[in-house]
């Protein structure tokens, strides 16, 4: 998925450089319907990271309150899967910006619209 992402993104970015005269109503809608791709993509990666964020602090808190020593693996592996959701979800969040920001760029080209200054 990352390699995707980041390949759209590249790709639209190359588009909205070109000179080239486009139809941009028409590469408008085709981004819309990439951003409704990623943005279903980032809600179901933000469910599951919420579910394994509540999970590892469930085995936390167990462990605190028992002092189990059988839960250590288990939340060790929590954070094994807890680090690698948090970096996708934050790739995906921003990505998803970023194509907001280039449909906003895309509906300029057509004439005045609004749009957000980088920095």
């Amino acid at each position: 998925m990352k390699k995707r992402i980041l390949a759209y993104l590249d790709y639209i970015d190359q588009l909205l450089a070109s000179e080239e005269e486009r139809d941009w109503e028409k590469e408008a809608k085709l981004h819309l319907t990439q951003i409704s791709f990623f943005a279903h993509e980032r809600l179901v990666h933000l469910l599951v990271f919420i579910l394994v964020a509540i999970c590892t602090v469930m085995c936390i808190l167990a462990f605190v309150i028992s002092n189990a020593i059988m839960l250590l693996p288990l939340i060790g592996l929590l954070f094994v899967l807890l680090v690698p959701y948090c970096m996708h979800y934050y790739l995906l969040e921003n990505s998803v910006q970023r194509m907001y920001q280039q449909y906003d760029e895309m509906i300029g080209k057509r004439g005045p619209y609004f749009s957000m200054k980088k920095g």
